[in-house]
């Protein structure tokens, strides 16, 4: 490394206990894009060429958006050799001009470990943790020459909060922390040493950004409660949304074309599914239960679960319960593909069971846009149950339960051929669109900038 790359001289003043407090306020929505020329450094290891995470699309559209609204960003992340799957054509979408430094980076499991096994202490807080040695020096050499205003970070990789927190700590730029999912949760991180490593650096994170960003009120109500002492309005919820880069233009207003019955019916999921959480079992034997009993004769139906993960085992799945007639397992496909497939399909479905009970899949805002009818299987008791009801979703059904999703199912295809099924109002499409999200974000930089200025000497 060279030496500038180490150097830790401070390039902004040093944020006080009084401005931490003054930015603990209810954000004013308003649509005036701020002043221009202000900087933020965002700090994320899923970006692209990474392929794997959906969580790529958040930091992505902040990426893009968040100059229409005043800051200009630059991102720091990992280099691309740690990312297992990648797909390079995703660097067309990175806006030119931008900034996007790679930092040094290995994955201890694939680069360190014999066979798929590592020491656990080469893994703390993750595989990823090498990734602190080369983006802090990164980071610094990024502040010294473009002196953003703010730092953002986002987890769920724990390394990148605790890049920010060292960058915090050596300059004194306010943070703001973005946590896609609550980082300790009743099952994760199952390794002790680890949830206790995730724990301190959850506190330090709480303790010391100047706001905590959830995609969920369900997840903002859990740090609120686990952390009494911090004041209420540090938190505040972005959710996640939909970028209308993805679509094809000509979808913008084109409505829902009425389901013709003798061609049949398409029911689409896209992403991965999990044998805790996201088990589609309980669905698959639905499917077979309405066709034993004759239920789905009128209506030739079709169901595709696009890039479930373990494409075998779900496959097998589909054998077992003799519905692989009707249900197809297939490979992933290029993002923009996969939302093609979503504005073909006749209706969408979400799988979101009671351990993301305080999560939300990206993927439900990208369905809103596709405009299309949504069968959800969920915990009604969790957040996407209530987003979605309060969206006017009602076709819901407990994920865990074959007994209740066949009646809920067999409705619901009626629904589509009726042309009676329910989909997103106009309005819930543009609130949930990206753009507007990073509009959100902007605003949480404004008042931080805004009271890291009044309190300058």
């Amino acid at each position: 490394m060279s030496s500038n790359e180490t150097s830790t001289a401070r390039t902004g003043d040093a944020i006080t206990d009084k401005t931490a407090a003054a930015v603990h306020m209810p954000v004013v929505h308003a649509e005036k894009p701020a002043q221009a020329n202000r900087r933020v450094l965002l700090i994320a290891f899923h970006f692209p060429p990474e392929a794997i995470s959906s969580g790529i699309q958040r930091t992505l559209s902040f990426f893009k958006h968040l100059g229409k609204y005043g800051w200009e960003p630059m991102v720091l992340s990992a280099h691309p050799r740690v990312y297992r799957q990648q797909n390079p054509s995703q660097l067309a979408s990175l806006p030119p001009g931008q900034v996007v430094r790679r930092a040094f980076a290995f994955d201890t499991k694939y680069h360190l470990g014999f066979k798929g096994r590592y020491l656990e202490l080469l893994a703390l807080p993750d595989r990823w943790v090498s990734w602190l040695l080369g983006a802090v020096p990164a980071g610094l050499s990024l502040i010294r020459e473009h002196r953003p205003q703010v730092i953002w970070s986002t987890y769920p990789i724990a390394t990148a909060h605790l890049i920010a927190l060292t960058l915090h700590r050596l300059t004194g730029l306010p943070w703001v922390a973005d946590f896609r999912d609550p980082m300790i949760q009743p099952s994760h991180p199952s390794s002790p040493l680890q949830r206790r490593v995730f724990q301190w650096i959850e506190r330090q994170t709480i303790q010391r950004c100047q706001a905590a960003v959830f995609t969920t009120h369900g997840a903002m109500k859990l740090y609120r409660e686990r952390y009494p002492e911090v004041p209420a309005s540090k938190f505040t919820v972005i959710e996640n949304g939909y970028d209308e880069d993805g679509f094809d233009p000509g979808s913008v207003a084109r409505p829902a074309p009425t389901p013709e019955p003798a061609r049949g019916l398409t029911l689409l999921h896209s992403g991965v599914l999990y044998q805790s959480g996201r088990d589609p079992s309980a669905f698959l034997q639905a499917i077979a239960q309405l066709k034993a009993g004759g239920e789905l004769a009128g209506v030739p139906l079709k169901v595709i679960l696009r890039a479930p993960g373990d494409i075998e085992g779900v496959a097998a799945l589909t054998r077992r319960f003799g519905v692989d007639d009707i249900v197809r397992v297939e490979p992933p496909v290029p993002y923009r593909e996969a939302l093609s497939e979503m504005l073909g399909a006749d209706g969408l479905l979400v799988f979101q069971g009671t351990p993301f009970n305080n999560q939300i899949p990206a993927k439900i805002y990208e369905y809103f846009r596709a405009r299309k009818p949504i069968l959800s299987l969920v915990d009604p008791a969790g957040e996407t149950a209530k987003v979605l009801r309060t969206a006017g979703f009602h076709d819901l059904a407990d994920m865990g339960s074959a007994a209740a999703i066949a009646p809920v199912l067999r409705d619901f295809v009626g629904k589509i051929v009726r042309n009676e099924a329910t989909v997103a109002s106009e309005e819930l499409i543009t609130a949930s669109s990206r753009k507007h999200r990073s509009s959100e974000l902007a605003r949480i930089f404004d008042a931080i900038a805004q009271a890291t200025r009044k309190v300058r000497p």
